[in-house]
């Protein structure tokens, strides 16, 4: 599947915070990622299948990952199954995936990428997890990452778990 192609099921990308109008492209790098991600893992969806992407900041993504997972702090990226793993090829919703800006781009910047890059990155990195994937054992996580790397080699995405080479500098 090219990443040039519609994506594979029915894409809602929500701009819930203002911060979020630094990457006009989102929804043209979240479509990509989507794509890449059900190409490299081969992930199976009603073409109907809906899936939502919700830009928020911060406030909004410590709220939820304090109301649903007990940690009362912000992350990068939140995902809501909306079915279990075994389910998603016919399920007519398949869940959510929510960015906090102020994570996401402080994560980009503190990692040398771009802004967009990330979002790519856990945008597919979302996407798995809505699929059942994790990285809980260090197998499972391997093999995520490997996904991951394919994924986003395919929209032009370095491997955002190389190392970071730095240049020296002059002292």
């Amino acid at each position: 599947m090219s990443p040039d192609r519609p994506t594979p099921v029915a894409l809602e990308v929500e701009r819930d915070s203002d911060l979020w109008s630094v990457l006009p492209e989102a929804e043209a790098i979240i479509a990509k990622a989507v794509s890449a991600a059900f190409a490299e893992a081969g992930l199976l969806a009603r073409p109907d299948a809906e899936l939502a992407v919700t830009l928020a900041d911060d406030a909004r993504v410590r709220s939820l990952n304090a109301e649903w997972r007990a940690k009362d702090r912000p992350t990068n990226v939140l995902t809501f199954p909306a079915v279990e793993p075994d389910e998603t090829a016919e399920a007519p919703m398949l869940g959510d995936v929510i960015l906090a800006f102020e994570t996401v781009a402080r994560e980009a910047r503190d990692e040398q990428k771009t802004l967009g890059d990330h979002v790519a990155h856990l945008t597919i990195h979302g996407v798995l997890h809505l699929f059942g994937f994790d990285h809980l054992e260090d197998d499972e996580a391997d093999a995520m990452e490997a996904i991951e790397i394919r994924a986003l080699a395919r929209i032009g995405v370095a491997d955002p778990y190389a190392a970071i080479v730095e240049t020296p500098t002059n002292s």
